[in-house]
């Protein structure tokens, strides 16, 4: 797997970086702002980027603004966000910038690194992987929204976990109930939020997601 990292603290992003070598990844270009981002992406196409949403110059967006700007000209190229803040918008624009492959991960919640590594590897293959605490915050923003309101207390576990990019069996065992419920659940929340079902993980997360954000 080619990786293009974001990062402007250098022990952070010397430390990715080593974690991915020893896992067999290769590190194509590791920068520390957002216009060097950009060109690496484009003229790199890597398989994955991992980007930190604040980069110089400005430290507010750039990371998120250049890899937008990269997916525009390599469409579905996979993108993780890493950041420190729970920002929807963010989420909510990467989503809207590409249809695979998408990612939002909060820094202080990384604590195994074998674990961080499959989320890339998931991202890297068109999945998404977004932060419980994203998710529910994009769900809370929805609370009082009608069709929302229809979803059972499990049915709305059952949707976070689908936004988190668990499987039928992931599911299963977070929530300690068998993959026959889980697909129970799965084919009663989609009606009610008025989404097709889909036999693709990746899809039926993007369409949940896509959902919380219109």
């Amino acid at each position: 797997m080619r990786v293009v990292l974001a990062e402007d603290h250098f022990l952070l992003r010397d430390g990715i970086g080593r974690l991915l070598t020893a896992f067999g990844h290769e590190v194509v270009a590791a920068v520390d702002n957002g216009p060097e981002l950009l060109a690496a992406l484009t003229d790199l196409r890597p398989d994955v980027a991992i980007v930190d949403v604040r980069l110089p110059p400005g430290f507010s967006d750039e990371g998120l603004r250049a890899a937008l700007t990269a997916r525009e000209r390599v469409p579905d190229l996979p993108v993780l966000l890493l950041s420190q803040y729970v920002e929807p918008l963010y989420a909510h624009e990467l989503l809207a910038g590409g249809s695979t492959g998408v990612g939002y991960v909060l820094k202080d919640r990384v604590s195994n690194g074998a674990q961080f590594v499959s989320t890339i590897e998931r991202v890297a293959a068109g999945g998404t992987a977004m932060d419980p605490e994203v998710v529910s915050q994009l769900m809370v923003r929805k609370d009082r929204d009608t069709a929302m309101a229809t979803l059972t207390a499990r049915e709305r576990e059952v949707l976070e976990c689908l936004a988190q990019g668990r499987s039928n069996a992931g599911i299963a065992e977070a929530l300690f109930i068998t993959e026959k419920a889980v697909a129970k659940h799965i084919g009663n929340i989609f009606p009610k939020l008025g989404l097709p079902p889909s036999d693709t993980d990746n899809r039926r997360v993007l369409a949940v997601l896509a959902y919380l954000d219109r």
